[in-house]
């Protein structure tokens, strides 16, 4: 088949989505819409009430808040390194995936930004920490950041998303709305795939591309360093910052298997997001996996043959305590059981990497609930630990986050093609011109026919 014939058929499987609504894709959304609005319930009593109805107190100040704010940062790792390091390597399979990445990351990130605030007690004074906070505070550096992490990775979205908008502009035509319409044509800038066009398009998006892996990697390094600069037991390290990127990968890989299942099996994508797409991926958890765990191990014995004082309280609460249970169950059920499973041949199957990818993912927020939580409890003076259990309010809050990355997600499904047209047409176009053309024949020789005789 021609790579046009490609292309007609790709437009058609994509587009559907967007101009033929099903019931179960508004049973979605309704789901998601209103976990939101209950999520909002929820803060608007804690911003009434105050940081009270909530299980954080003075001993710990963090929650599931602070878990969520780690596990989004994480998670917005995954469009950096998929659509961003693979676009620099000229990796050909990348293609089916960078917009799942692209978008994976600024819905995550949107989510993130809201978490900080969410934890204030007086949301109103946020400002201050621009106005008035010292720039020695890694808070300070986090509030700064997380927004220049988020812009870039908005801007990064758009430029190869403008090429996209003009199709739609142009093939949906009368058929869409006029708010569709006005849409599809400021977001397309005028896009006419002149060669202009396309040498600035590319020269924008290389400029992006070796801005925003940087600006990745020190996001996630100072959300660690939040805990690492902070004097406390369990967060006394010189590893974090490493450490947390490759959770960030990690996770983050394990979400784009997630994303690729569901949208494979709810758009009809199959024969874009193969079981090669799956395999390589679930490469790159095995590799993100066995690093991570190295880092934990690293983490845990250097900490446990020095066995300080509070360490050694902290460690028994860990492994043997209070915190056991959790901290086992995100070992062994988060890291250990999805990366040796994602490694056997076998065990390869897009089913079975969808559960390991769920799996690494509740794993994964498991640890950042450990890492945030335990120190905290661990009194700093000789009395009884602190006790944290999430209140109703916060639980609310916490999977109302949860649903507007999703909900930001599947709008955003329905009004663009979640699979880069452009960037398809590219790969094929490529694939056409380093075929070798068919050299004629000498003449007076004959050509063998398919299917003659000897």
């Amino acid at each position: 088949m021609s790579h046009e014939a490609e292309l007609q058929k790709l437009e058609a499987r994509v587009l559907a989505p967007l101009t033929n609504t099903s019931r179960a894709w508004w049973a979605w959304a309704v789901v998601l819409l209103a976990l939101v609005v209950a999520g909002t319930a929820a803060y608007a009593v804690q911003l009434k009430d105050g940081l009270a109805v909530t299980g954080m107190g003075d001993t710990v100040i963090w929650g599931v808040y602070i878990s969520n704010f780690v596990f989004f940062s994480g998670v917005g790792m995954a469009g950096t390194f998929i659509s961003g390091i693979l676009r620099m390597t000229g990796a050909e399979w990348r293609r089916p995936l960078t917009r799942f990445s692209e978008l994976t990351t600024v819905a995550a990130l949107a989510m993130c930004a809201i978490m900080p605030a969410v934890d204030m007690g007086r949301p109103d004074r946020l400002w201050h920490l621009l106005l008035y906070g010292r720039l020695e505070s890694p808070l300070v550096w986090d509030i700064l950041v997380i927004p220049t992490y988020l812009t870039a990775s908005i801007i990064y979205l758009y430029l190869f998303l403008i090429p996209d908008a003009a199709l739609l502009r142009d093939r949906l035509g009368e058929n869409a709305s006029r708010g569709r319409r006005r849409l599809y044509t400021a977001l397309s800038m005028g896009w006419q795939g002149l060669p202009e066009q396309r040498k600035r398009l590319t020269r924008a998006g290389n400029l992006m591309m070796v801005l925003i892996i940087p600006i990745a990697v020190a996001t996630h390094s100072v959300v660690s360093w939040i805990f690492a600069l902070t004097y406390r037991a369990g967060w006394d390290s010189t590893i974090f910052a490493p450490y947390f990127v490759v959770g960030a990968l990690y996770s983050g890989t394990a979400m784009l298997i997630t994303m690729m299942y569901i949208f494979r099996r709810a758009y009809h994508l199959e024969e874009y997001l193969t079981i090669k797409h799956f395999k390589y991926l679930a490469t790159l958890l095995v590799i993100f996996g066995v690093v991570y765990m190295y880092f934990t191990f690293a983490e845990y014995l250097t900490v446990g043959y020095k066995l300080e004082s509070s360490d050694s309280a902290l460690l028994t609460e860990l492994f043997f305590g209070r915190y056991a249970a959790l901290v086992w169950i995100g070992f062994v059920g988060g890291q250990i059981l999805p990366t040796v499973i994602a490694a056997i041949p076998k065990t390869r199957t897009m089913e079975i990497l969808f559960v390991v990818s769920v799996l690494a993912n509740i794993g994964m927020w498991i640890k950042r609930f450990v890492i945030v939580v335990p120190s905290l409890s661990d009194p700093l003076m000789p009395y009884a630990w602190g006790t944290y259990t999430p209140s109703v309010v916060e639980i609310l809050i916490a999977v109302g986050s949860m649903a507007g990355f999703a909900l930001i997600i599947t709008v955003f499904a329905k009004f663009f093609p979640i699979i880069s047209i452009e960037e398809m047409a590219e790969g094929w176009e490529a694939a056409a011109a380093r075929e070798p053309e068919p050299q004629p024949a000498p003449s007076g020789v004959l050509v063998p026919q398919p299917g003659g005789g000897k």
